[in-house]
């Protein structure tokens, strides 16, 4: 079996939030105009490449993060490390009051927990679409599955790499979030989020949680 490899966050020197990333343009619209709805900006483009701080990139199992007003969202990170492509797991926790001001501004609002191991994308890009994602959120002691689906529901992350940049790799010292899934129910705030990236051709699974610690909101 390839081996996994652990992650150096310290060679990353700029992050890429990729946005709208579904195949199916159908589905992406209607859910951006779901998203109108309630307040929530339409985006320039689809997909859109939103840009964070890569200090935001972290390994910890506990992040901080302002009142009781975000989520987590489990997503496939590439990264290009020294001239060698690797796929990870994440989270792009997003403060949901500030995403209605702007999208950017919420983006940047949060820690982005990524887990402290990955694979060699060449390792999985043959059979890339068989690759499956999981959420899970628990509160209250109670554990339900958030996400899940095949990564097939967005776009592959060379065409990602395309859209963004007009290579299909990364720059090197780059993290790229490559999109999420559906929620099952509504965008839930949680104590602890939970995430995995399957491999089922493999028979392997990146994973990661971690503590959400809301700091009170004094206005």
């Amino acid at each position: 079996m390839p081996d996994v490899e652990r992650l150096n966050l310290g060679r990353i020197r700029q992050l890429v939030i990729a946005g709208w990333t579904g195949r199916n343009t159908e589905a992406v619209e209607q859910h951006i105009r779901e998203l109108e709805s309630i307040g929530v900006k339409r985006p320039k483009t689809t997909p859109i490449f939103y840009r964070a701080a890569a200090a935001l990139l972290t390994t910890s199992d506990e992040i901080e993060v302002l009142g009781t007003h975000s989520s987590g969202e489990v997503e496939c990170v590439l990264y290009n490390i020294d001239g060698e492509v690797f796929v990870g797991l994440g989270s792009d926790h997003t403060d949901r009051k500030a995403e209605a001001i702007g999208v950017s501004l919420s983006k940047q609002m949060c820690a982005k927990p990524v887990s402290a191991d990955v694979w060699r994308f060449s390792d999985v890009a043959p059979h890339w679409d068989s690759l499956l994602l999981r959420s899970y959120v628990r509160d209250g002691g109670k554990r339900r599955l958030y996400q899940e689906g095949s990564v097939a529901a967005m776009r592959t992350p060379q065409e990602l790499c395309r859209m963004w940049c007009g290579e299909s790799d990364l720059p090197d010292a780059t993290a790229m979030f490559c999109g999420t899934l559906t929620v099952h129910g509504d965008i839930a705030s949680a104590g602890t989020f939970e995430m995995e990236l399957e491999d089922p051709v493999l028979g392997r699974k990146l994973t990661h949680a971690y503590a959400i610690r809301s700091l009170p909101d004094e206005g």
